[in-house]
């Protein structure tokens, strides 16, 4: 993968101690590949010939239909993520230089590789490229050289400018709190992390309206819901009776789509479908949504029930709960539903253990592709900078940059997550993703066997993507049997369904 070369040739700059975060399981630690020895010969780096010279020249519009162009030439727009590979090639390659100064100067030593950006996309360029100073500099504790470079960051950096502009912003301010940790402005975090995690999922259960805008413009969050559904579909529609379990039903969204595609079955017509949501708190919220899916369901004339499994700990969470009929064809759904539990994995083997027990004809999860879970904070910046990245880009072509719920969704959401993985260690760092290749690791433990997505499943995803304006940015690539969904080539969302053996 292109980022992942991106983030080796980063590593080697930088050490720390990874003895953080031992209490947890080695499997959903560091997993990226050995990293290169930090004695590389910073000269060799710096001589490295540039693999972007493409990005600058004038060529034919890209594949990507969402890229805009610039206004002074018929060059594409440099998207975020080639933005941020500009950026850490030079950051590489000041590395070589011998002050403070000069690592700072604004013209580069290596002018092929830079001279067709217009003035902006070298100031992003720059944006970057202090940010990735910064980051050494805290993890090298050279904390008034840090801060430095991030006021030179916050001068260009703004939480309503362009994606890069809105990235750094976040970045920045997280640096700024880990710094601010580091030097004991602010007390060392003293709790369990639950009471964050707890207050992080209220919010995204009270913003209804932000997350169903969100859902209706960026088209991989529709394209991995109506094929996550359409794996499920597969492997229950001749049944009569049909039980599906939510481990994050959220607002239901997917849970409508897949009462819409039972229900519209000419050749296996449905008596009954029961829904249980599982949750650990917000009953009311979940409530909610089920009175969303009873109105809907009445709409369609479809017979339903809808269940509510509230545990106060995961712990507590039993196959005796979910009411289970021998008649019903069983499946699981885990839209984001996983993640949370990555810092609790005694409740996170305890839920698969039950799930386990009742052996669903299929289980279909849905989480973030990529790594943000490593113990070294820096590896864990950068990936989480190219991922959040593509996230931010796709904002920018889907959405109006006024856009109310836009700006509730960046500083909210994804401003929260970058705080977790950035300024956060330990039991305060309570967003975390794995990759697929974690996953599947883990749920070998419980002799689950991935399956593979039908023709049908993938097809559904592409033309949901097709719909948007800005659709031809959605891609789709496979990770074995699993399906990747990302923007411009940056895997955005990891979708796999799976059987116990």
């Amino acid at each position: 993968m292109e980022n992942q070369k991106e983030i080796e040739k980063l590593h080697p700059l930088f050490k720390e101690d990874d003895s953080r975060d031992q209490h947890l399981d080695a499997l959903f630690q560091d997993t990226t590949p050995p990293l290169c020895s930090y004695e590389h010969n910073m000269q060799e780096l710096a001589d490295i010939e540039s693999q972007y010279s493409e990005l600058i020249l004038p060529r034919a519009p890209s594949d990507h239909g969402g890229v805009a162009k610039t206004e002074s030439s018929d060059r594409r727009k440099l998207s975020t993520d080639e933005v941020i590979r500009l950026g850490g090639e030079r950051f590489i390659q000041s590395r070589s230089s011998t002050s403070m100064n000069e690592m700072l100067i604004s013209t580069h030593p290596y002018p092929v590789s830079f001279s067709g950006l217009s003035d902006q996309e070298l100031k992003d360029v720059q944006l970057i490229e202090n940010l990735l100073l910064s980051s050494e500099k805290v993890a090298h504790q050279q904390f008034d050289r840090s801060r430095k470079l991030l006021d030179q960051c916050d001068v260009l950096a703004s939480s309503s400018g362009n994606p890069i502009q809105r990235i750094v912003y976040y970045f920045s301010k997280s640096l700024r709190e880990k710094i601010d940790k580091e030097t004991g402005r602010i007390p060392p975090f003293t709790g369990s992390g639950k009471k964050q995690e707890n207050d992080t999922q209220g919010r995204t259960i009270n913003t209804t309206m932000t997350l169903l805008s969100i859902y209706q413009k960026l088209p991989f969050y529709q394209a991995g819901h109506f094929s996550g559904v359409q794996a499920l579909v597969d492997r229950v529609s001749r049944s009569k009776r049909v039980h599906v379990i939510e481990l994050a039903i959220r607002q239901g969204v997917q849970t409508m789509i897949l009462m819409q595609a039972l229900a519209s079955q000419p050749d296996f017509p449905i008596k009954h479908l029961k829904v249980t949501a599982v949750g650990t708190g917000h009953e009311q919220e979940i409530k909610k949504t089920g009175d969303r899916l009873k109105s809907f369901a009445e709409s369609i004339k479809l017979s339903f029930s809808y269940k509510v499994v509230i545990v106060k700990d995961m712990l507590d969470f039993n196959r005796d709960l979910l009411e289970l009929d021998p008649r019903e064809a069983l499946g699981v759904f885990s839209l984001y539903g996983l993640w949370s539990l990555i810092t609790q994995q005694d409740r996170l083997e305890s839920l698969m253990k039950v799930i386990k027990s009742i052996n669903p004809r299929v289980m279909v999860m849905c989480e973030v592709a990529a790594n943000l879970n490593s113990p070294n904070f820096v590896n864990r910046l950068i990936e989480a900078l190219f991922y959040y990245g593509a996230v931010f880009d796709s904002l920018e072509d889907c959405m109006d940059r006024e856009d109310e719920n836009r700006g509730v969704t960046e500083s909210i959401y994804l401003g929260e997550a970058i705080r977790s993985m950035v300024a956060a260690d330990g039991a305060e760092r309570v967003i975390r993703h794995v990759s697929i290749d974690v996953w599947r690791k883990f749920f070998a433990r419980f002799g689950m066997k991935e399956i593979g997505f039908s023709v049908s499943s993938l097809s559904q995803a592409k033309l949901v993507a097709k719909k948007f304006s800005c659709g031809s940015s959605c891609t789709f690539d496979t990770d074995g049997k699993s399906v990747i969904i990302g923007w411009k080539g940056t895997p955005i969302e990891s979708l796999s369904a799976w059987e116990f053996s």
